[in-house]
């Protein structure tokens, strides 16, 4: 079987946006074990005719209407800049295609809110790619929270080191606040999903700090000059050697952020984009005990303290092993877009939420404005109660 050969029971996949997430197609294309790519959609002429190519795409097209007009696409992927979800999304929706949204679902909670009603009043399936929730360390901090191991949770502490951030951060659109709100949205989603999947509640009250403390005065390129040559292959170092950034940089390079939830829990997080290494640190502390994070990937472990008082003790009462999968992102996207498959066949529950997306957005949007108002709190706008109970009861 060749690359774009298809069977009757394939899904049929339209993927538009082909950039740095197009591993999401590469998960997707599945010939003759469930779905295929047929049809692309980039404004680079260059690289969706290499990738129609490379998946044996019938359609490569640099208007992604095109693509909507398609009676033969089932499904579409949207992995497009965040500032252009909104549009792309609803779009689909409306030409009753059922779709994936790479995270953040919106740059705005208003933008969120577009898209939820949306899908609410065409009645097509939504799905947000918040990968998160599939990676290993994450199912498995869930499911040893879920048991009781640490009692009832109720402060949640991440850390997020980026070490490339400077790099995949600051030298194309993320760095445009325009584009992105900001990093403690764009970045931030995921984690703020998961301290909400990790405490069982969603942000309520937020304040935050940040500043550009690196990035801000490095050699830029002019307007309109493409990526230097090597881009995210070629790494600088120390941060400040960087050079050739975006045009414009007027996001934060650090921040911190502090949470109440709905339920009281207490959550805080902080983001550094100029770190040596890259890793992300979960602590949850519960009313019997804590567990925490030492690596986020296959093979590493997470901690569990449940006994005591005590002193300081390196290894916990009991250390788990993240579970390991074949896949980008510890095999999360496979997963991720096998239940999106799943779901644009059968309907029902997804452990991806449309409304933690939005809620998540929700939060770093607050955030960011209480950090651009020295500090000032912030209450998170409230979902509307039809919009939350038509996703929280599977889009029915």
């Amino acid at each position: 079987m060749t690359a774009g050969d298809t069977v009757e029971d394939d899904l049929n996949i339209g993927v538009i946006g082909l950039g740095l997430r197009r591993n999401l197609a590469t998960a997707a294309h599945r010939p003759g074990r469930g779905s295929a790519v047929v049809a692309v959609a980039d404004l680079d002429p260059e690289v969706r005719h290499r990738e129609a190519e490379r998946f044996g795409a019938r359609l490569a097209t640099g208007t992604y209407q095109r693509l909507l007009e398609d009676d033969t696409i089932d499904a579409v992927l949207v992995a497009t800049p965040d500032d252009t979800h909104e549009a792309i999304a609803c779009d689909a929706l409306r030409a009753g295609k059922p779709v994936y949204v790479e995270k953040p679902l919106g740059i705005t909670a208003e933008s969120c809110d577009t898209i939820l009603r949306t899908a609410h009043k065409t009645g097509t399936r939504l799905y947000v790619g918040h990968n998160m929730r599939h990676m290993g360390v994450v199912r498995l901090m869930h499911r040893l929270i879920a048991r009781g191991d640490i009692g009832e949770p109720r402060m949640v502490w991440a850390r997020h080191f980026v070490s490339y951030g400077g790099d995949y951060y600051f030298k194309d659109w993320h760095a445009d606040r325009r584009r992105t709100t900001g990093l403690l949205l764009q970045k931030a989603a995921h984690d703020i999903d998961v301290i909400h999947l990790l405490a069982g509640g969603h942000t309520r009250r937020v304040n935050a700090l940040g500043d550009l403390l690196v990035y801000g005065d490095l050699p830029r390129r002019a307007p309109g000059t493409p990526r230097p040559d090597g881009w995210l292959r070629e790494f600088e170092w120390p941060p400040t050697a960087r050079r050739e950034l975006h045009d414009v940089v007027d996001v934060e390079d650090a921040s911190v952020m502090n949470m109440q939830l709905d339920n009281g829990v207490i959550a805080a997080y902080q983001q550094c984009h100029f770190t040596p290494d890259y890793w992300r640190n979960y602590t949850v502390i519960g009313t019997e005990g804590r567990l925490e994070n030492f690596g986020d990937g296959p093979g590493d472990t997470v901690r569990v303290w449940n006994t005591g008082p005590s002193g300081y003790r390196p290894d916990g009462d009991a250390n788990h092993r993240v579970p390991g999968a074949a896949g980008s992102h510890g095999g999360s996207d496979t997963r991720i877009v096998e239940e999106f498959v799943r779901f644009v066949r059968e309907g029902g529950a997804t452990d991806t939420s449309p409304v933690s997306a939005r809620m998540s957005v929700a939060a770093g949007e607050a955030a960011t404005r209480s950090l651009r108002s020295g500090g000032r709190p912030f209450d998170v706008p409230p979902l509307d109660d039809d919009l939350r109970a038509y996703f929280e009861r599977g889009q029915r």
